[in-house]
């Protein structure tokens, strides 16, 4: 079974509005929810084996706040261009790529693509969650996705079962 971490990065900051998008910071309660996030996939047992994420400067410090949460030995992070405000169809070809042994991974990235791709590979799964997956897709928002077999290159739209979906404020 592969399981797939959808992690929209935390909230940012609209500070100074002249920043570049790719350059935008954390705002503090981004930087808050960030590691809270990161405890909780360790506490549910969802520790990816490899992080792919957009190389954005939110997303960066997303995982840098949410690793030291998840334990040691630490996953392998992949800082990828093409990750940022990749379409869901970019996301999707970026995970068919992948070795069969990387049974988890966790994408960090951004708002349509993240939230559209899970709606896509949203075949079944708890009601309520695909519910509230169906209406936002918040910032630190986590879904977490499980698909039959053990190649990522089988990976198809409806194939997954939605096991849990969340957002900062519905951790305790």
């Amino acid at each position: 079974m592969l399981k797939l971490l959808l992690l929209r990065h935390a909230k940012s900051s609209w500070d100074d509005p002249a920043i570049d998008d790719h350059e935008r910071p954390l705002a503090k309660r981004g930087a808050n929810a960030a590691p809270r996030m990161g405890q909780h996939i360790a506490a549910a047992h969802h520790v990816p084996n490899l992080i792919l994420s957009s190389d954005s400067v939110r997303t960066h410090a997303t995982v840098a706040l949410v690793l030291p949460e998840l334990g040691l030995p630490a996953p392998p992070v992949r800082y990828e261009a093409e990750l940022y405000l990749a379409a869901p169809t970019d996301i999707l070809e970026r995970l068919h790529k992948l070795k069969s042994e990387t049974a988890t991974v966790m994408v960090v990235g951004h708002n349509p693509g993240l939230h559209l791709l899970a709606l896509a590979l949203t075949g079944g799964g708890d009601p309520d969650a695909i519910k509230r997956l169906a209406q936002k897709f918040p910032t630190a928002g986590l879904a977490v996705l499980t698909f039959p077999g053990k190649s990522w290159a089988n990976l198809k739209p409806g194939a997954g079962t939605l096991e849990a979906f969340l957002g900062p404020r519905d951790l305790v």
